[in-house]
C-alpha cells in the first residue's frame, strides 16, 4: 500500500512538473517584437509600424510576463535573493525585461523539481535495481543539474553575445561613420545604422534600436549611452560611448573620432582572427593523435606481427 502511495505522489510531481514546462515553453512560439518597426526613420512611422508598442507596454504584454504573474498570483515567490545580481547577468545574455529574473527563478524550479521526479519514473520504469545510497547520489545529481544548468546557461549565452556583437561592431562604426559624413546627426545614426544591420547582425541591431528609442522618449545622449554600454558587457563598446561622450562635451569632430576607432577595431577583428588561426594547428593535433596515430602504428606493426606468429606455427 505505501508503495502505491508512493507511486501516485511522484506521477502526481511528474504531471504536475510537464504542466509547468509546457506553460513556460508554450510562450516561446508567441509573437516576436520586430526590430524593424522598431528602427523607423521618423517617430510617427515607428509607432504605426511597431502597432503602439513602446519601451513602456513591450514587456507588460509579453505572454512570460502574464506567465510569472500568474504563477506568483498562486501564492509561489519567484523572488531571488541575489536579483540584482542575476539581473545583470542575464541583461548580458539578451535578457532585459523587467520579469526576466522571475521567469530564471521559474524554470530553475521547474529543472530542479521536474528532473528528479522523471529521473525517479525511469528507473521504475525500467526496473532498475539501486540501492539508497546510489538512488539518492543520482536523485541528487539530477537535482544539482537542473539547479545549476541555467546559470551555465546563461554564462554561454552571455559570451556568444558578446562575442557576436564584438565581430559586427566594425561593420556598424564604417556605417555610422558614412552616415555623420552624409550629415546626419550622431542620433538619427543609430537608428539609422540599427536598421540597416539587422539582418547581419541582429544583438548590435538591438541595442542601437533601444539607444535610438531613448533617446527619441527625451532620455539624456550621456545617459543613453552608457546604458548600451552597461548592456553590451563589451569594453570596446563601452569606449566607443566614451568617446562620444567626450567629443559632444568637448565639441570634437565625431566624423574623425568614429575614423580612427573604425580603424583599431578592424585591426582588433583582424588580430582575434589570426590568433584563431594560429591555434588551430595544435587543435588539430588532438585528433591526429587520437585517431590517426593509432591507426598507422596498426598498419605498421601489423605485418611484423603476422610474420612473428607464421614463424612460431612453423618452429
Amino acid at each position: 500500500m505505501t508503495g502505491d502511495l508512493t507511486t501516485y505522489l511522484i506521477l502526481g510531481l511528474i504531471f504536475a512538473a510537464v504542466v509547468m514546462a509546457v506553460l513556460a515553453v508554450a510562450p516561446l512560439f508567441g509573437r516576436k517584437v520586430d526590430l524593424a518597426a522598431r528602427l523607423s526613420t521618423t517617430p510617427t512611422s515607428t509607432a504605426a509600424a511597431a502597432g503602439g508598442q513602446s519601451l513602456r507596454t513591450d514587456h507588460t504584454s509579453s505572454p512570460w510576463a502574464r506567465l510569472v504573474a500568474e504563477v506568483e498570483r498562486r501564492g509561489i515567490s519567484l523572488e531571488d535573493s541575489k536579483g540584482a545580481i542575476l539581473a545583470d547577468q542575464l541583461m548580458l545574455a539578451g535578457y532585459s525585461q523587467p520579469y526576466a529574473v522571475r521567469a530564471f527563478v521559474l524554470i530553475r524550479i521547474i529543472l530542479t523539481l521536474g528532473l528528479p521526479a522523471i529521473a525517479y519514473l525511469v528507473i521504475n520504469i525500467t526496473d532498475t535495481v539501486l540501492t539508497p545510497m546510489k538512488l539518492y547520489m543520482v536523485l541528487g545529481g539530477v537535482a544539482a543539474f537542473g539547479l545549476y544548468y541555467p546559470n551555465v546557461r546563461i554564462k554561454s549565452k552571455a559570451e556568444d553575445r558578446k562575442t557576436e556583437i564584438l565581430n559586427g561592431f566594425p561593420d556598424a562604426l564604417d556605417l555610422m561613420l558614412v552616415c555623420v559624413e552624409a550629415g546626419l546627426g550622431i542620433d538619427a545614426c543609430f537608428a539609422r545604422v540599427g536598421q540597416e544591420i539587422i539582418d547581419l547582425h541582429p544583438r548590435l541591431s538591438e541595442l542601437f534600436a533601444t539607444v535610438s528609442l531613448e533617446l527619441r522618449a527625451g532620455r539624456p545622449r550621456a545617459e543613453a549611452l552608457k546604458n548600451m554600454a552597461k548592456r553590451s558587457g563589451v569594453a570596446e563598446i563601452a569606449s566607443f560611448c566614451t568617446l562620444v561622450i567626450q567629443s559632444d562635451k568637448l565639441g570634437a569632430s565625431i566624423g574623425q573620432a568614429l575614423r580612427v576607432y573604425a580603424l583599431e577595431m578592424r585591426e582588433g577583428r583582424r588580430m582575434r582572427a589570426e590568433e584563431k588561426a594560429a591555434k588551430l594547428p595544435v587543435l588539430l593535433s588532438i585528433p591526429l593523435v587520437m585517431f590517426l596515430l593509432p591507426s598507422m602504428i596498426g598498419v605498421l606493426l601489423l605485418p611484423a606481427v603476422i610474420s612473428m606468429q607464421s614463424m612460431d606455427f612453423g618452429g
